[in-house]
């Protein structure tokens, strides 16, 4: 039985930058579930950037006229080192910073070449769902983590089954 993706937020589809209720610039963020088995990979921001220190699901901004997926396995090129396998959508949720807005769309994904490397964040850890309460997330990723927290046997599941 296929399980429905979960829904974090309801919206209409944003790609680009467009022009969000406040008049603030809308930024298109895409984030990987990388799984590894039953333990999926977060990674600390750098000290030099906005939200500094806190931990987030991999992952970068969208460019205008860019996919999800070429965004996200180009993101993760750059950033960790690693060839990846996007697989379903996870879900979605849009966040509005002090600085910024984003609507950040987390995609499932495996590694398919490569190790993970620091090359742009401060630490990188795998992680079961249990060990989430350990870490301070980024708010928007935060959200994913919340979902993750009322949904831990269904997750699991998901992990399982390579999905």
């Amino acid at each position: 039985m296929k399980k429905a993706r979960p829904k974090l937020h309801e919206r209409s589809a944003i790609r680009g930058n467009d022009v969000y209720e406040t008049g603030r610039c809308m930024i298109e963020v895409v984030a990987a579930l990388i799984w590894d088995e039953n333990r999926f990979l977060i990674c600390q921001r750098p000290e030099h950037k906005a939200r500094p220190l806190l931990w987030e699901f991999p992952g970068g901004k969208v460019e205008p006229g860019e996919r999800l997926e070429d965004a996200l396995s180009r993101e993760c090129k750059e950033e960790l080192d690693i060839a990846l396998a996007v697989g379903s959508p996870f879900g979605d949720v849009t966040h509005e910073y002090a600085d910024v807005a984003i609507h950040l769309s987390v995609m499932n994904a495996l590694i398919i070449k490569g190790s993970p490397r620091l090359i742009e964040h401060n630490d990188l850890r795998w992680i079961r769902i249990e060990d989430l309460q350990q870490f301070t997330f980024c708010p928007a990723d935060d959200a994913i983590t919340r979902f993750f927290h009322s949904n831990k046997d269904g997750l699991r599941c998901h992990a399982e089954a390579g999905n």
